[in-house]
């Protein structure tokens, strides 16, 4: 993972309505940036319905929220509207954003090993600096965890 101090990698990447979206444009903004594997998975329905349930309380911190997951902008779209989620969703199918986070890596279910997105996230300073990191997080409790760190 990356390390609290480092400043955060660049990326742009497309929403779910295919607009270009950029971390430099929050700038002047604590940014909640979380890793998911899958739209409409049951953690990642869990993990997203979480953060909208507190997203006024993350805006009233000075913070929004964007979550990356290897899915497309049409799936995107989809588990948006599904769930009224009310923040981005970037579609970063060539895992190169998921890469530079640290945020692939291997994972096992049922015994069996292989590689997968690793549900992670950072919170990143007004100035683009990360501030803390939640590696391997549980969906459950993540939110609440995440307004108590902001």
């Amino acid at each position: 993972m990356l390390t609290v101090g480092k400043k955060a990698p660049a990326f742009t990447l497309k929403n779910e309505d295919g607009e270009s979206v950029k971390l430099s444009q929050f700038k002047g903004k604590k940014i909640v940036l979380y890793f998911y594997p899958r739209d409409n998975t049951s953690g990642c329905t869990t993990e997203a319905c979480a953060f909208r349930d507190v997203y006024d309380d993350i805006l009233d911190k000075g913070a929004v929220v964007i979550g990356i997951s290897p899915d497309s902008e049409s799936s995107h779209a989809k588990f948006k509207a599904k769930h009224a989620l009310p923040f981005y969703l970037l579609a970063d199918p060539e895992k190169e954003v998921i890469q530079k986070y640290e945020a692939w890596g291997e994972k096992s279910m049922f015994g069996k090993k292989y590689f997968g997105v690793v549900r992670s996230t950072y919170i990143i300073d007004e100035e683009g600096k990360i501030t803390h990191v939640f590696p391997k997080v549980s969906p459950k409790n993540h939110a609440a965890e995440i307004l108590a760190a902001l």
